[in-house]
């Protein structure tokens, strides 16, 4: 059966189950992009700032005083208010969850001081933390006192039983371009990869999928981000091996792709002579209004749910959110849902990890056993400074 948490939201008891289901998107985070603070220092219990005033406690961990998460804490945090206000129609006061705040203050000593002040206040699920290594810190905790959580770290390698990513993760993306390009008939794969914690997340995917389905891999070549010399050479090296590659993967992001397509260039490799595709790192103004990407493809969620979450947001607290704003909000909108439908059950593993999954604001998505979750992403397509999708995003997880 598929839960639309988008119309659940809205409709509050009305959730609809049908016969199917489901940084900045894309872009790197915590140990692939933000990092935690370095100083160890307690969290204040943020008390006084609950929402929603329901028999069934959620928490809520954030960096909300940490210098690096600060702003995604805060629009994460706001987003979570009005999933709980949208799923009681506009009326917080009739929610069905009660979702405690806590502030880990960007470190790992601060998430475990939080989870442990969660367990004691009765808390059956955590949502958060942000950063990596918080969220080890606090299923530490949290394992052993069996509540689950829902976490918003995009390192893969956090995930495990019980630790759940509703983050969007890098593997997905490179999963979802690589294999679209393999359907339009692309055979021979090479790649420019900076040499960076993402860049070895996404080269690991790369090399997985793009030797499958009778592809092969010509070349895959790593630079050190910022250092024109490296690129220069990476470049270089590159060119021997484009006369028989037909797409070319490229790992880096907006900040950097402008200085790349310079040095590709330079080399004779453009978008006119190789099909070039990359994951949501590009799915950033800057990269799409870059004429040297004209034609090129990347994968990201689709944008028309987050718009409108982002125009309500706006009305409601006076600032625009940041792209991570869904995941506390289809977070707790499915943390509502299950405690309506389910009761006592409502965050069994069983009930998390439903193979059909849930519809959120960034479309399809589920949780594997495994703590890693799947998404139903689009694959765009950049012309005249815009992108439009030329694949769309799947509506269900049907025979997947």
């Amino acid at each position: 059966m598929q839960w639309d948490l988008s119309r659940a939201g809205r409709l509050g008891a009305s959730l609809i189950l049908a016969g199917f289901l489901a940084g900045c998107a894309g872009s790197p985070l915590d140990s692939l992009g933000l990092s935690s603070d370095n100083d160890q220092v307690q969290p204040q219990n943020s008390a006084g700032d609950v929402i929603g005033n329901g028999s069934v406690k959620v928490a809520l961990i954030l960096p909300i005083s940490s210098q690096n998460g600060q702003a995604a804490a805060q629009s994460l945090r706001n987003a979570a208010e009005l999933a709980v206000e949208d799923f009681s129609g506009g009326n917080a006061a009739a929610s069905n969850i009660q979702i405690i705040v806590k502030d880990d203050r960007g470190t790992p000593e601060g998430a475990r001081l939080a989870a442990q002040e969660a367990v004691q206040e009765g808390a059956e699920l955590v949502l958060g933390p942000l950063f990596a290594p918080n969220v080890q810190a606090a299923a530490a905790v949290l394992r052993p006192a069996g509540k689950p959580m829902i976490a918003f770290s995009s390192d893969a390698g956090v995930a495990q039983r019980g630790v759940f990513l509703l983050s969007f993760l890098p593997q997905t993306d490179v999963q979802r371009v690589v294999s679209f390009a393999q359907s339009r008939g692309k055979k021979a794969f090479a790649a420019l990869i900076p040499q960076t914690a993402y860049g070895n997340v996404v080269e690991a995917e790369f090399m997985s999928v793009a030797n499958q389905q009778g592809s092969r891999v010509t070349r895959v070549e790593r630079f050190q981000p910022g250092n024109t010399a490296s690129l220069s050479q990476a470049a270089q090296r590159l060119r021997d091996v484009m006369s028989q590659s037909d797409t070319l993967f490229i790992g880096e992001g907006a900040d950097g792709v402008g200085a790349v397509m310079q040095q590709l260039a330079a080399q004779g490799i453009t978008s006119r002579s190789t099909q070039l595709i990359s994951t949501g790192i590009w799915n950033d103004p800057r990269a799409i209004g870059l004429p040297a990407l004209e034609g090129a493809w990347f994968a990201a969620p689709d944008n028309s749910r987050f718009n409108a979450l982002a125009t309500r947001y706006q009305q409601r607290f006076g600032s625009a959110p940041t792209r991570l704003a869904t995941l506390s909000y289809d977070a707790v909108t499915l943390a509502s849902a299950l405690t309506q439908a389910y009761g006592a059950q409502r965050f069994a593993d069983g009930n998390l990890t439903n193979p059909n999954g849930f519809a959120g604001q960034d479309g399809v998505f589920r949780f594997r056993t495994n703590g890693l979750n799947d998404r139903g992403i689009a694959v765009f397509e950049i012309r005249g400074g815009n992108a439009r999708a030329i694949s769309g995003a799947p509506t269900s997880f049907a025979g997947n």
